[in-house]
């Protein structure tokens, strides 16, 4: 038994024999009342999406998951393949289970795969990723005097992201994965 205080993203909770999968959470403490853990589940069987909400100290059962580092290979539209670097061994998993993840994906990223029984749940992505920008459109003298500092710029996997007016086409770049946006430009 754990409680409800170890709930973390990536967690496996079994509620009456189901075992659901925790896509986010968060813990609250209101004004009146006691605290309280907000998460947003998913069944790992039916891939239904639910929010429920744990009393502070909720005593959970926890299932064990692993998690296996993969790079990731190629995606024929619904199935995304990863592969083992030790075992060569390669596994697929369906897009809806890593939707968040989908914008960031790009041939070679080492990931965490989150394994559960002989199950691919989902995957775990490093913070940042280093991408080169394809295309921005070049830096205009007088844009920093309209406040506007940053611009669109796409990455050579598709992603869009804005980034500083110094940024330019054939720049490498860090993107965070939690919040989509511009980290810093890698120095060569």
């Amino acid at each position: 038994m754990a409680s409800t205080n170890d709930i973390k993203k990536g967690t496996v909770i079994n509620r009456n024999g189901e075992l659901w999968f925790v896509i986010e959470f968060q813990r609250v403490a209101p004004g009146k009342g006691s605290s309280f853990v907000r998460t947003r589940m998913k069944h790992l069987t039916t891939g239904k999406v639910k929010e429920e909400n744990f009393k502070s100290a909720e005593n959970l059962t926890f299932e064990d998951v692993q998690y296996k580092k993969m790079q990731y290979l190629y995606n024929d539209g619904n199935l995304y393949t990863f592969m083992d670097n030790q075992t060569y061994e390669q596994i697929s998993i369906a897009k809806g289970d890593i939707e968040e993840a989908v914008p960031y994906m790009k041939e070679g990223l080492e990931v965490k795969v989150v394994i559960h029984g002989e199950n691919a749940l989902t995957i775990e992505l490093p913070q940042k990723i280093q991408y080169t920008v394809a295309y921005t459109e070049p830096a205009v003298k007088g844009d920093t005097s309209s406040g506007n500092v940053l611009k669109d710029a796409e990455m050579d996997n598709g992603l869009k992201v804005r980034v500083p007016i110094f940024i330019e086409t054939g720049d490498e770049i860090l993107v965070n994965t939690e919040s989509g946006a511009y980290t810093e430009r890698v120095t060569k």
